[in-house]
């Protein structure tokens, strides 16, 4: 197993093992208290649980080598974790807007604020150092499926401070109805985070290109090179962890295919060094055989290496 699969599934276990702890605490807290807003974290945190086991069961099946019925891999695996995390995460929100209405015109109000705010506290310090880990995994793996269950344990952190905010308005203070308003509040913000969190999955299932700065960074490192003529056609995606990118170049037309393909090589050495893992196919064109498309991509192509000549 890699370093990064090994990274992914630790957070993954990191979640689960937080989500348990979590899940019991809170479940004697809802109990105790009878609170709107700490049932809604408790619902979060059962989620929590159910969307980081399918974030380790993502993970394991996009760390699954390529095979002869997924030649790219399976690196899709985790942008369909990510996806069912954002359905749970949705349930989740609804599920809480209508039991914070419902409370709300009912008139019913919490007790036992001591025991909510200690379970939340406590959750707010495993969360945190969670949060911590998967930060440094993220950065490591660049893992969509982790980078979304860390969006849904951000969310977590505020969700915690509201239940001690309507715990602490409603007990102490003396306003009746805290307690269903931050838990109609904390279910609009979990609403808004599933939304954000399934943007970058559905561009990756989707094959979305990849976006201006990062192509901007791959031009310039193809522009290097002094026997490249222009460049068209290029065709980015990501999947999971892993980039894929093919395109045409135009060369020197009275070079043999062995030299057409030593310049193949030293392309593609020097864009591993600055994409480490990415997956490439280039096709080498005779210079002046590219379509009207390709023109305009062999004129940014010069752009850059003219900007990288004056550069030196």
């Amino acid at each position: 197993m890699s370093t990064s699969h090994a990274l992914n599934r630790s957070a993954a276990l990191a979640s689960i093992s937080v989500a348990l702890l979590l899940v019991g605490l809170k479940v004697w807290a809802a109990l105790s208290t009878g609170s709107t807003a700490m049932l809604g974290s408790l619902a979060d945190t059962v989620l929590d649980l159910v969307a980081s086991l399918a974030t380790l069961l993502g993970v394991w099946v996009a760390a699954q080598p390529d095979d002869e019925n997924h030649r790219f891999g399976h690196g899709k695996a985790e942008a369909l974790a990510a996806m069912f995390q954002v359905v749970l995460i949705s349930i989740s929100a609804l599920s809480l807007a209508f039991r914070a209405v419902d409370q709300w015109f009912e008139g019913v109000r919490p007790a036992a604020a001591e025991s909510g705010i200690m379970v939340s506290v406590i959750a707010m310090a495993a969360t945190l150092a969670l949060l911590v880990w998967q930060r440094h995994v993220i950065r490591k793996t660049g893992s969509l499926a982790i980078a979304t269950d860390h969006v849904h344990y951000q969310s977590d952190l505020l969700l915690n401070l509201a239940v001690i905010g309507a715990l602490a308005l409603d007990q102490y203070a003396g306003i009746p109805g805290a307690d269903p308003v931050f838990g109609l509040g904390i279910a609009l913000w979990l609403g808004w985070g599933a939304w954000g969190a399934s943007q970058q999955a559905i561009e990756q299932l989707m094959d979305h290109e990849w976006d201006d700065a990062k192509k901007e960074r791959f031009l310039e490192v193809v522009a290097r090179h002094p026997e490249l003529k222009g460049l068209h056609d290029l065709r980015t995606r990501t999947s999971g962890n892993r980039d894929f990118v093919q395109f045409h170049v135009a060369v020197d037309p009275h070079m043999t295919v062995r030299e057409a393909h030593h310049v193949m090589d030293e392309i593609e050495a020097k864009l591993a060094a600055e994409f480490p893992g990415i997956e490439m196919l280039i096709h080498p064109d005779p210079e002046g055989l590219v379509n009207e498309t390709g023109l305009a991509a062999m004129d940014l192509l010069a752009d850059r290496q003219a900007a990288h000549d004056r550069s030196e």
